[in-house]
C-alpha cells in the first residue's frame, strides 16, 4: 500500500474544493468569480511546475484543505454526506477515464482547443464556461454514472449554471487525474486518515503564514 504525501493531499483537497464549489453553485446560484477562476485554470494548467502552481499558489487551496481536514478528522461536527459522494464519484469518474485510452486523448484534445481560446476569451467567458461544461457532458460524463447534483430545482434549470456546474465537476476530475498520478489510492483514504488529516492541518498552517 503506498503511502500518503503532501503532494497527494493537496490534489485531494483540490477535488473537495471543486465539489464544495459545485454544491454552492447548486444551493444558491454564487460563486465567487476568482474562486472558479482558479478552478477552471486548474483544468488548462497540464504542464505544471509542481502541484502547488496548478492551483497558482497553496493559499488559492484553503477551502478544499479545510473541508479534507474536517471531513477525515475525528471532530463532533456532521460530516457532509453529499459532498463526499460527490467526492467518490469523481474519483470514480477519474478511474473510467484513465482506462480509457480514447476519451484521455479526446479529453487532451479539447483542452488545448479551450487552451488557444484564451487570446481571445477571459477564462470565465460565457464561451469558455460552454466549453469547459461540453467537455465534460460529452467526454466525462458517457464513461459512468452521473454525478447527481442536488440543490436548488429552479437554479439547476438555468443553463449558466448548468455550465458552472459541470465545469466544476471537469476541474475536479483534473485534481483527481493529478491525486492518481502522485501515487493516490481511494483505500487509503479511510485506512490512513490521519494522515491526510495532519497534511491537510499542516497545509493550513502554512496558509496562515501566507
Amino acid at each position: 500500500m503506498s503511502d500518503v504525501t503532501y503532494d497527494q493531499t493537496l490534489a485531494l483537497a483540490g477535488v473537495c474544493q471543486s465539489c464544495y464549489y459545485v454544491q454552492s453553485i447548486a444551493r444558491r446560484g454564487q460563486l465567487d468569480s476568482a474562486k472558479l477562476e482558479i478552478m477552471l485554470n486548474s483544468v488548462l494548467n497540464t504542464n505544471p511546475n509542481d502541484t502547488q502552481d496548478v492551483y497558482s499558489g497553496i493559499e488559492n487551496l484553503a477551502d478544499g484543505l479545510k473541508i479534507l481536514h474536517d471531513q477525515l478528522g475525528h471532530k463532533a461536527q456532521v460530516k457532509d454526506a453529499e459532498l463526499t459522494r460527490y467526492v467518490l464519484s469523481i474519483l470514480t469518474l477519474e478511474r473510467k477515464l484513465t482506462k480509457s485510452r480514447g476519451a484521455l486523448n479526446r479529453l487532451a484534445q479539447e483542452i488545448t482547443l479551450m487552451d488557444s481560446k484564451l487570446a481571445h476569451y477571459d477564462v470565465l467567458h460565457d464561451v469558455l464556461l460552454e466549453g469547459f461544461a461540453g467537455i465534460y457532458k460529452d467526454v466525462v460524463s458517457p464513461l459512468g454514472p452521473k454525478v447527481q447534483v442536488m440543490g436548488n430545482p429552479n437554479l439547476l434549470q438555468q443553463r449558466l449554471v448548468q455550465n458552472k456546474v459541470r465545469a466544476l465537476l471537469l476541474s475536479a476530475l483534473r485534481s483527481a487525474v493529478l491525486w492518481r498520478q502522485l501515487g493516490g489510492q481511494r483505500r487509503n483514504i479511510l485506512f490512513r486518515r490521519q494522515k491526510w488529516v495532519r497534511y491537510s492541518a499542516h497545509a493550513l498552517q502554512q496558509i496562515s503564514t501566507i
